[in-house]
């Protein structure tokens, strides 16, 4: 799949590109899967979550309301359809270097960041690492406290062998109460790969609980939006992130997976979020 590319009409002077990128990440190959449309202005970068996959941004090409805006998505290593070379090499700081990796191939400097629960806590450490380049800041119930871990704490809770925790950490998310609950975890074997849950989940605890993720969050110089489910409406530190000029978002009839459960009102409040935003230039002469 190296190198193959095709594009995928979308709407009237609109068409999506597929591509493959061959990388290589401390010493690990990866064949990134990535979708993307182009454009003159600074793109939309949008990271997954745990057991999601690309598509799930794909529908940005479909808003009216933001025709002629460049984005770009791709599956995580482990997810979808990248493969890596070495599952076990996969954590957050892993994740962390192949979206400065994917971002050096596609030429991209500066770029809006969007990011969902696992790519939420990429894009912070992301962002953290180099604030200059971020113009604004999309965080889809990214990690920012130890009361995030709800998923990947189950690592630790509940241990086991890696196949034998997938199998049971999808029975024990079909079986939970919030919303897309079973949706989510109907397709979790189809997207991920089961050597790499374990380094995802210890490391996104170890973050969550050591990293000071609300500090290094609320320290970006960019603009910034929480956005979270209705369901989600408990987390403690909503009020904190409200004091300290993060713009809440909160997604009615959905939890922690806004794009199943809602995604017209997620979709509304992402354009409404970004049609005022500053639409500088990627570079001279970038298709970006």
């Amino acid at each position: 799949m190296r190198g193959l590319w095709w594009t995928v009409p979308v709407s009237s002077g609109s068409e999506l590109t597929n591509e493959h990128l061959s990388l290589r990440v401390d010493g690990v190959g990866l064949d990134v899967a990535t979708v993307r449309r182009g454009g003159a202005l600074a793109p939309v970068v949008f990271l997954h979550g745990f057991g999601s996959t690309k598509e799930d941004y794909v529908d940005f090409a479909r808003q009216a309301a933001l025709v002629g805006r460049p984005f770009l998505a791709y599956d995580a290593p482990g997810c979808g359809e990248t493969s890596c070379e070495d599952l076990s090499a996969i954590s957050i700081p892993f994740l962390v270097k192949t979206a400065q990796a994917v971002l050096e191939r596609a030429g991209i400097r500066r770029f809006h960041v969007a990011g969902h629960s696992m790519g939420g806590l990429t894009a912070l450490m992301l962002a953290h690492q180099d604030p200059g380049r971020v113009l604004s800041f999309i965080d889809i119930e990214g990690n920012l406290a130890s009361e995030d871990c709800f998923l990947s704490r189950q690592i630790v809770t509940h241990p086991a062998g890696d196949e034998r925790f997938f199998d049971d950490f999808i029975e024990r998310t079909r079986r939970s109460p919030f919303s897309s609950s079973a949706l989510y975890a109907s397709a979790l074997r189809h997207k991920v790969r089961p050597g790499a849950v374990r380094g995802i989940f210890e490391s996104m605890v170890h973050l969550s609980d050591h990293g000071d993720l609300m500090a290094k969050f609320l320290s970006l110089p960019c603009p910034r939006m929480f956005m979270y489910g209705e369901q989600s409406s408990s987390l403690s530190y909503l009020p904190k992130l409200h004091a300290n000029g993060v713009e809440l978002a909160e997604i009615p009839h959905s939890a922690h997976f806004p794009m199943y459960s809602n995604p017209v009102a997620m979709w509304e409040r992402i354009a409404r979020w970004l049609l005022p935003r500053p639409s500088q230039p990627c570079r001279q002469g970038s298709t970006w």
